[in-house]
């Protein structure tokens, strides 16, 4: 009687461990969909960081097919035919990392601006600026 007694309790606990993991198992799940990653240190501590996107980069990547000649560079880049742009697991082309920026919109004419203007650009010229934006744009 004793046996049972304590191998039902284990099973009780084991029980509640297995709800316990599936309800952590959501809630981080949740955290990834809302751009949320967990990493574990070599301490074996959790660190949480946010992943961001410029409401510019996501613009790009929107109108990533709206331009003619990137659609041809695209064209080019899946034919093995161009080498030195390649796509991105988003689709959108890329040159070495910078992404390739339509010319369609005012979408190069807006990114200039915001880098002029915002307040965390600090730059000293214009070639600071442009050096900034080569990081990622092409």
């Amino acid at each position: 009687m004793v046996v049972d007694a304590l191998s039902r309790k284990s099973m009780h606990v084991l029980a509640h461990l297995v709800v316990q993991r599936k309800t952590l198992g959501r809630e981080i799940q949740k955290l990834e969909n809302d751009g949320i990653r967990l990493d574990e240190t070599e301490e074996g501590r959790i660190t949480a960081y946010a992943l961001v996107e410029s409401s510019l980069v996501a613009h790009v990547k929107a109108k990533k097919d709206e331009d003619p000649y990137l659609v041809k560079l695209k064209e080019g880049v899946r034919n093995n035919e161009i080498t030195a742009f390649t796509l991105g697991s988003d689709r959108v082309l890329k040159l070495n990392d910078p992404l390739c920026v339509p010319d369609v919109d005012g979408l190069r004419k807006s990114i200039m601006k915001e880098a002029h203007n915002s307040r965390y650009s600090i730059h000293q010229d214009a070639i600071k600026i442009y050096l900034d934006l080569k990081e990622l744009y092409w």
